[in-house]
């Protein structure tokens, strides 16, 4: 986070903290139909060094004339050199963002937010569970404990997904299942191809197709729809993992990523800038952070 500061602080001598850099997209691809794959490296070479950050952050993208919106970084800050974007088209900018070709131009400022307490996981077992978008921000994590090994104890991945065709990043992890140094796990609600060689079913199941865990010695990180973290929780705390030790990523309305406009506000918290990573400490604190749905039936 200190140089996310020294960032912001150049900014401000600037005038304007909201000046976003021009950032050239190099590469990319779709991954499903409406979910485009982009890597970026900043026009200014010096701001792609500067470019430091966790897993978990997020960074905000603009066209001009379209405004701009908050994305994850689905990339690892130990691959340094591009920004790697997840970005499903929802709306006017994203759709705008679409149509960009290779070498053209996106306004990216950031990062911001808070990411995954990398310094407390290292040592521990590493437990990460996926559901549609949610592979986006987890594959930062994903990949960076996996670039360290030998920092970090087991890494189980679970990966859930409607169909096939709408898992993101499919073939990629596909692949990570042959290594021998992480548990693999992938599902889908149902198969529409008929070539799905993984599980079938949601998430949850999945769990029953781990190995046994060291429950406190386990970090579990958890992005995905809304109705997933309720029974994902309910498995995770069934677990006896520690609450301080679930993190969750989670997005609310975030406009301005800086903790300025009160857009993501929740009573003394910014989402923005408290956020996106919680814990489930937090959520239980402050149910509006994700809802009574998961708050109030999962065991306290």
């Amino acid at each position: 986070m200190k140089k996310l500061r020294v960032i912001l602080d150049e900014r401000e001598v600037d005038g304007n903290p909201f000046q976003p850099d021009m950032w050239r997209i190099v590469r990319r691809y779709p991954l499903t139909n409406d979910v485009n794959f982009y890597q970026a490296r900043a026009v200014d070479v010096d701001r792609t060094l500067l470019m430091d950050y966790l897993p978990g952050q997020f960074v905000m993208g603009s066209v001009s004339g379209d405004g701009e919106a908050p994305f994850c970084i689905s990339s690892t800050p130990s691959r340094p050199g591009l920004l790697e974007l997840c970005i499903r088209k929802m709306g006017t900018l994203t759709e705008t963002v679409f149509s960009l070709k290779e070498n053209q131009t996106i306004g990216i400022r950031g990062p911001y937010g808070n990411g995954f307490p990398i310094d407390k996981m290292e040592g521990k077992d590493i437990l990460i569970i996926a559901g549609g978008m949610g592979a986006a921000p987890l594959r930062s994590l994903l990949l960076y404990a996996l670039d360290n090994r030998d920092k970090f104890g087991k890494i189980t991945y679970l990966h859930g997904a409607r169909t096939p065709g709408e898992m993101l990043f499919r073939e990629e992890f596909m692949q990570l299942k042959e290594r021998d140094d992480l548990a693999c796990l992938l599902s889908v609600d149902e198969d529409d191809t008929g070539a799905w060689t993984e599980k079938i079913g949601v998430v949850t199941k999945l769990f029953d197709e781990m190995e046994p865990i060291d429950a406190a010695n386990t970090y579990a990180a958890v992005c995905g729809p809304p109705v997933m973290y309720k029974f994902v929780i309910q498995r995770l705390v069934g677990l006896n993992i520690p609450k301080h030790q679930i993190l969750m990523t989670l997005e609310r309305r975030m406009k301005c990523g800086i903790g300025k406009c009160g857009h993501c506000a929740i009573e003394y918290l910014y989402t923005c800038m408290d956020g996106p990573v919680f814990t489930y400490w937090d959520v239980l604190h402050m149910k509006e952070l994700i809802g009574k749905g998961v708050s109030d039936n999962v065991i306290a």
